[in-house]
């Protein structure tokens, strides 16, 4: 039997430089995993918090809160981010947005904290640049998802103009939107998107477990 053949000086520092990379590479794969585990979880757990509260409404019971009506309104039903439903006289005055394609009205029911976006009805058209007509005067009762002020931000200077113009009169320092035709379980894309992000979460948790037990 033949003895192996000596290796040539370059072969042995090829295989040198080969463990040395093997070793650094291996290094690199349990240091670098758990890192990208943690950023992960991190970001998944942003997304979810993020939803968080449409995710609650969407798991919310879908039996309205009742609110009552003119002159019998029921502040202490008042509950953020829940399904509601009120009867009220509109106010005089309005505010309008175009979104999703569509017109919109923000208006107050008079001698209430509460203000409601609707979808515009005949002779509520509004054009850009041009003073908003008045809202329908005509009584209505509408149901929909119930927000304190404070928790939507999004329509903070509308509602604060309809309190400037007298419009509507805060209950205990604020005013309450109530956004037409949004239920509770409606939004299955919301699911979906929520399961999702946990899975993923859930995943990256398993990855970083097993990153550190390798260290």
């Amino acid at each position: 039997m033949s003895e192996p053949r000596p290796k040539s000086p370059t072969e042995e520092e090829r295989d040198r430089r080969i463990a040395e990379l093997e070793a650094r590479l291996s290094r690199r794969r349990v240091g670098v995993r758990p890192v990208a585990a943690l950023m992960a979880i991190a970001v998944g757990l942003t997304l979810l918090g993020m939803q968080w509260r449409d995710l609650s409404y969407f798991l919310s019971p879908d039996v309205p809160l009742t609110l009552g009506a003119e002159g019998a309104y029921r502040f202490e039903a008042l509950v953020s981010n829940r399904y509601a439903q009120v009867h009220g006289v509109p106010t005089v005055r309005g505010a309008y947005e175009r979104a999703d394609g569509g017109l919109y009205v923000l208006v107050g029911l008079r001698d209430s904290p509460f203000v409601v976006r609707r979808s515009a009805l005949p002779g509520e058209q509004w054009t850009e640049g041009r003073p908003p007509p008045q809202p329908d005067q005509r009584p209505f009762a509408v149901r929909g998802r119930l927000l304190a002020q404070e928790d939507t931000p999004r329509y903070r200077d509308a509602l604060a103009l309809l309190e400037r113009m007298g419009e509507v009169q805060p209950h205990e320092g604020r005013l309450w939107l109530l956004v037409e035709g949004e239920r509770p379980g409606a939004d299955r894309g919301l699911l979906l998107v929520s399961l999702a992000l946990v899975t993923f979460v859930v995943l990256n948790a398993m990855l970083l477990v097993r990153g550190l037990k390798r260290r």
